[in-house]
């Protein structure tokens, strides 16, 4: 239990600031951009070194032969990281923006894969970038299977969608589809020829199930407002993860600290890895943040009339529950003891294969950064299998080149053949937010700042293994329907983590015996903290996550704005 701080107050007029934001990446961004723009000093703590857009992608215009490993995922890089090196997008072009194994341990109490970026940006720099809307159904179905409740709705969010839509760069086609409603979108990538047929076939054969085009953040068609931002149209280079110099896809490097850094409000500490939040008995409120100098290891403080936590779910609720005091021994805002708790996660273990005769005489170009998808159809309005919830589909249809045996012009011509179709989907299932599934404090191993290091406790259960084999099996029927022949489904048996979708611990709701924020973001028993990434979500819905987290941080910290000049905080 860590009572009055064992550090000594290095606090001065000068580290205090209206807001402190904690963490920079995807949510943190837009928390800053929005406070800075209101007219609040904020400052940002990252944990990680500066990343500045452009200058700071030391592999992004780099050509294979630049690498020694042709930009490969090395043994080296597998054996030295077997928990990073799982995830697609490490490799040796950008193993620079992963946190390695070994920087930042934790206790698998049962498998768990946590992916981390540490650095300005965070995982904006890494993500997959694929952005749907919830719809009304994906926030009214939890509390009608009965695994917990939100405190919004798609209607309270739907204005917020819009306006980071704007701003962020999604393209996207209207496919006026009440599962997942369309939001303001730049135009959208093409769909191949085969991708066409597929589409046509499934749609015809099942009422219920609509094959569209991804939707992803990245500029088609760039608009003024990313003009001003200083972005460029995607290359559809699929170099994404090394950084985009041209801004093609939304990052906080981009697009949201650049924005809030021109208003002159903005402060960015690096190296700034969060100790705890300071809560005074006293005032009853958050006055501040302790912060450890990563290189150093110096202990600063730093002060505020409002904190936002955005340091990404699990470190979230690491820092939350690292934040005693008298009045919350077992962590900051945690009267109802759920803090960490109902931790859920994407099911990613479902893969199907097949080929399909598809037109020999057509084939496509580009490295087109999305592909088509299917939202879910499964327990939408009502119950009707036997198991909750549901998934969305991803597929792809591709042709490859024939693998050519020789030297010279023969081995060149050969090189050239293209062979047939094959095509590639993928579930994204929603799992259900547990209790037991859960994240805490290690009370023996430390780090190397000194602060605990998290124990995760997270796992499949039933109901994400019978979902699988629905997947499998619905999933089969479709692609056998479109036309493909020699399928095979395959489980991966990934765990949970690889995803890079996890939610939860820090979970919204009305009620604060059961949930640690309210409706807007606000911790219930600690109104000056708010907390807008991952961990605040109550459950993971069947889309990606990161429009949401956006929209979220958005609206909260407009909210928050109104209440400081309110004098309500």
């Amino acid at each position: 239990m860590n009572h009055p701080s064992p550090f000594p107050n290095t606090g001065s007029p000068s580290n205090t600031y209206d807001a402190i934001v904690i963490g920079s990446g995807i949510s943190g961004g837009w928390a800053a951009k929005e406070l800075c723009e209101k007219g609040l000093k904020t400052l940002i703590l990252e944990r990680g070194q500066d990343v500045v857009h452009i200058k700071d992608y030391p592999t992004a215009t780099k050509n294979p032969w630049d690498f020694a490993h042709r930009g490969t995922k090395t043994n080296a890089l597998k054996n030295g990281n077997p928990i990073v090196s799982k995830c697609y997008a490490y490799n040796e072009t950008s193993a620079h923006f992963f946190v390695k194994d070994q920087q930042h341990p934790y206790e698998q109490e049962k498998p768990f894969d946590w992916i981390r970026g540490y650095q300005v940006g965070g995982k904006s720099l890494l993500w997959a970038r694929q952005t749907q809307r919830w719809s009304r159904y994906d926030f009214e179905g939890p509390a009608r299977d009965g695994f917990g409740a939100w405190p919004i709705g798609y209607h309270d969010l739907e204005a917020w969608y819009t306006y980071v839509e704007l701003f962020a760069g999604i393209s996207g086609n209207y496919d006026q589809l009440d599962t997942l409603p369309d939001g303001s979108f730049l135009p959208a990538w093409e769909m191949n020829s085969t991708e066409k047929i597929m589409q046509s076939k499934i749609n015809r054969k099942f009422k219920d199930r609509h094959v569209i085009q991804g939707r992803c953040a990245h500029l088609t068609v760039p608009q003024p407002i990313h003009i001003q931002q200083g972005r460029q149209a995607c290359q559809a280079r699929s170099l994404c993860e090394r950084g985009c110099p041209f801004g093609g896809y939304f990052s906080s490097n981009a697009a949201t600290l650049p924005w809030a850094q021109k208003t002159g409000n903005l402060t960015l500490k690096t190296n700034a890895v969060v100790h705890s939040i300071i809560y005074d008995d006293k005032r009853e409120k958050a006055t501040g943040v302790r912060v450890i100098d990563r290189l150093t290891k110096k202990v600063t403080e730093y002060f505020s009339k409002i904190i936002f936590v955005n340091a990404s779910t699990l470190n979230t609720n690491l820092i939350l529950l690292n934040s005693t005091s008298r009045r919350f021994p077992n962590g900051l805002g945690n009267d109802s003891g759920m803090l960490g708790k109902f931790i859920a996660f994407h099911n990613y273990r479902g893969s199907i294969f097949a080929n399909i005769d598809g037109p020999m005489d057509q084939y496509y170009y580009g490295r087109r950064p999305t592909q088509p998808m299917m939202p879910n159809f499964r327990n939408v309005h009502h119950q009707e299998t036997n198991f909750l919830r549901g998934y969305m589909t991803f597929f792809s249809a591709g042709r490859g080149r024939i693998q050519a045996n020789g030297i010279g012009s023969k081995f060149k011509e050969e090189s050239s053949e293209l062979g047939g179709w094959h095509v590639s989907m993928m579930m994204q299932g929603e799992t259900i937010p547990k209790k037991t599934n859960h994240v805490r404090l290690s009370d023996e191993k430390k780090d190397d700042w000194g602060i605990p290091q998290l124990i995760t406790s997270v796992a499949y259960d039933e109901n994400d293994e019978i979902l699988l084999k629905d997947f499998f099996n619905t999933g089969s029927e479709m692609l056998a329907e479109a036309g493909c022949k020699d399928i095979f489904t395959y489980d991966s048996h990934q765990a949970p983590g690889l995803d890079i979708h996890e939610i939860g611990g820090c979970r919204m709701g009305k009620d604060p015996q059961n949930s640690i924020l309210n409706e807007w973001n606000q911790m219930h028993q600690c109104k000056n903290v708010f907390v807008t990434d991952g961990s605040c979500m109550v459950s993971t819905g069947t889309q990606n996550p990161s429009l949401t987290f956006m929209a979220i941080t958005a609206r909260a910290a407009n909210f928050a704005v109104d209440a400081l000049k309110k004098g309500t905080l």
